[in-house]
């Protein structure tokens, strides 16, 4: 379990630190010292676990950021609100290992110009976010109607604010498993490596003939895509094609 993990990793890592403070390996002060090395600790004891590499930035900062605010003498509710406004923003990533991941502006400029040699449809956003990406494209493609699915409370929120004076454009909140894909034509996700074989069954068992499954960066564990397309970024940001068949959800590579 991920959460396990990552506990796991940051518990191993203050017992690590705490006893090297005790035998006079790291000096308790300045405290930023143990507090860097525990963040390596926990990394290190992550990586070794095999977590998903995103939460390695988390295991790094997660102690120095605490000494920080320690040193900053904050009010004890400003560390309530940061709690809140993480739940909201992050809500059950640690259940469904997918992070928040914004699409950037060229993506969304490679994904419309796609679209446009599409006829319009029905696209859908499994996992919208804040709805950047398909404010941008709603607004260089009115022919099409688009919609979103979020489950974090706040990015939904700010979505739908998005979505204001866009007829084209819809979000709702919720569970994009549990959502019917049978009136859409393009589905577009930004999501991780772990969901996207359910992803692929459920494409292929639910989308109509000729609908297409774009994935940005993550591949379908054995599944050919038809097209890659090489965006023009500073990451190299891949946008993989794919095609739903019905019956099988699996095609060999």
């Amino acid at each position: 379990m991920p959460l396990a993990k990552a506990l796991a990793a940051q518990l191993l890592a203050c017992v690590i630190i705490a006893v090297a403070i005790k035998a006079g390996i790291v000096p308790l002060r300045p405290i930023w010292q143990p507090a860097l090395l525990q963040g390596l600790s926990a990394g290190l004891l992550a990586t070794a676990l095999r977590s998903e590499r995103w939460w390695l930035p988390i295991h790094l900062a997660f102690v120095p950021a605490l000494a920080l605010a320690q040193g900053l003498d904050l009010h004890p509710l400003w560390y309530l609100a940061a709690f809140v406004v993480t739940a909201l923003v992050f809500w059950s990533s640690y259940r469904t290992r997918v992070p928040l991941y914004l699409t950037n502006r060229r993506t969304a400029a490679a994904l419309a110009e796609l679209l446009a040699t599409r006829a319009p449809g029905h696209m859908l956003d499994i996992g919208s976010g804040t709805g950047s990406l398909l404010h941008a494209v709603a607004v260089r493609l009115p022919g099409w109607r688009f919609s979103g699915i979020e489950s974090s409370p706040l990015p939904y929120l700010a979505s739908r604010w998005k979505s204001r004076g866009c007829d084209n454009l819809s979000f709702r909140r919720g569970d994009f498993f549990a959502a019917d894909w049978r009136d859409v034509d393009v589905i577009y996700a930004f999501l991780s490596p772990v969901p996207m074989s359910r992803v692929w069954s459920k494409a292929c068992s639910e989308m109509p003939p000729g609908s297409l499954l774009i994935s940005n960066s993550f591949e379908i564990p054995g599944v050919r895509p038809v097209r890659r397309i090489v965006v023009d970024d500073r990451r190299r940001t891949e946008l993989l094609l794919y095609r739903p068949t019905s019956g099988k959800g699996r095609t060999g590579r």
